[in-house]
C-alpha cells in the first residue's frame, strides 16, 4: 500500500525493487539526488546509478539511506503457508 509519502508499506522480494522504492520516497519528500548523495559521501552520478541498479548498494549505505528518507527497515518472519492437504 502506497500513501502520499511515496512508500507506505511495501514487501520487497527482489533487489530491483529497492531502487524504485527509494526513488519514490525521495521524490515524495522533494529531496534532490545531489543532496542525498552529499550526505552519503558519494557523487550525484553514483547515487543515480544506485537508484537505477541498487545491486551495488551496500547494506550499510542502504540503512543510512533509509534513515535519511525517514524509512524504517523491518525484518520479520514470513507467515507460514498452510499446505493444501491440511484443509
Amino acid at each position: 500500500m502506497v500513501n502520499k509519502s511515496g512508500v507506505g508499506e511495501q514487501r520487497l522480494t527482489v533487489a530491483a525493487q529497492v531502487g524504485e522504492l527509494l526513488r519514490r520516497r525521495r521524490k515524495a519528500l522533494g529531496i534532490p539526488q545531489r543532496e542525498l548523495a552529499s550526505k552519503l559521501g558519494i557523487s550525484q552520478g553514483r547515487f543515480s546509478t544506485l537508484e537505477l541498479d541498487p545491486s551495488g548498494l551496500t547494506l550499510e549505505r542502504f540503512i543510512a539511506l533509509t534513515n535519511l528518507l525517514g524509512l524504517e527497515l523491518v525484518v520479520r518472519n514470513r507467515p507460514r503457508k498452510t499446505p493444501r492437504n491440511e484443509w
